[in-house]
């Protein structure tokens, strides 16, 4: 986990910007993890794409960590930066922020590791084309 300082600002590059909804809370009114955690490996995806020059697929998520609930209506930004390259995989440390329009509050919510994988047309592993 990246350490968190007095004047925090995120790490990587924005990925993903989305909104969160209504339809999208736990029984309490808090954003569902689940939905946070789809919204990372997609904000992911794009940036492991764009390293391995086409098809990935998600191979591996760990060191999760959730920080606090996300409200209905924040913006939810995601912030993801590459690791490490190896032979065809790209691991990815992704960051999400949020922007609480309640009182415009600008926060980090949750961080992880995701491990991507290029693929080729058939699914099957290539080599990371650099």
């Amino acid at each position: 986990m990246h350490g968190l300082d007095d004047d925090p600002t995120p790490n990587g590059v924005l990925t993903l910007q989305t909104l969160s909804m209504p339809s999208d809370t736990n029984p309490y009114g808090d954003i569902f993890g689940g939905w946070l955690m789809s919204q990372m490996d997609i904000g992911g995806a794009i940036l492991a794409q764009d390293v391995a020059r086409g098809r990935v697929t998600t191979v591996a998520v760990g060191s999760m960590v959730f920080l606090r609930p996300v409200p209905v209506g924040a913006t939810v930004s995601v912030y993801a930066e590459e690791v490490e390259v190896g032979r065809s995989s790209i691991r990815i440390m992704i960051e999400v922020w949020i922007k609480d329009h309640r009182n415009g509050e600008t926060a980090k919510v949750t961080e992880g590791e995701f491990v991507y994988v290029a693929i080729d047309d058939n699914g099957r592993t290539r080599p990371v084309n650099r």
